[in-house]
């Protein structure tokens, strides 16, 4: 149990991508972290592909200091999580603590709107690839990156990747 002692937040929204929110939710939990969902409002959020998860917290409850991690998985919900200002301020001040903050999929989305990505090498699927080098990234085609407390991904088979980078950053 290497992460006793862990606290991790995992963003969800509607529509989120099913894989990307669950196993790293399970992974972290198996590894002995305390994994807390964080959304908008505690009602049951819906992913693309069916699966479901109740929140434990909302945006307005959650402390950005009693988090060592936040991970905003993909999907279509990154496209509406960023649109809200509690969203994107709790994503900075995770970073600016120098917490772990992880993103996979169009999980940049909520990066760049948070305005955390500009001089960063990071990854994400095909399809943001463009905003995030106009966010001023350097985007590079790879399973996982990590520059400094920012971890990337691309899509759910990146996944063991991705989950064995944020254990990795967790421990040390």
């Amino acid at each position: 149990m290497s992460l006793q002692g862990k606290k991790v937040a995992i963003l969800a929204g509607p529509d989120y991508e099913d894989l990307e929110l669950h196993y790293p939710h399970l992974r972290l939990i198996e590894e002995g972290a305390t994994v807390k969902v964080i959304a908008m409002d505690k009602n049951t959020v819906v992913g693309k592909h069916g699966l479901s998860i109740v929140p434990d917290l909302t945006f307005s409850e959650a402390k950005p200091e009693e988090f060592d991690c936040v991970i905003v998985p993909g999907g279509w919900a990154p496209d509406r999580l960023r649109r809200y200002q509690e969203v994107l301020n709790f994503v900075k001040r995770m970073f600016d603590s120098k917490k772990v903050v992880a993103a996979i999929c169009h999980g940049p989305h909520v990066l760049i709107s948070a305005g955390i990505l500009k001089g960063k090498t990071a990854t994400c699927v095909s399809a943001i690839k463009d905003d995030v080098i106009n966010a001023g990234a350097n985007y590079v085609d790879q399973p996982v990156v990590r520059d400094g407390n920012i971890i990337t991904s691309r899509v759910p088979a990146d996944l063991p990747y991705f989950c064995k980078e944020i254990i990795k950053a967790l421990q040390s």
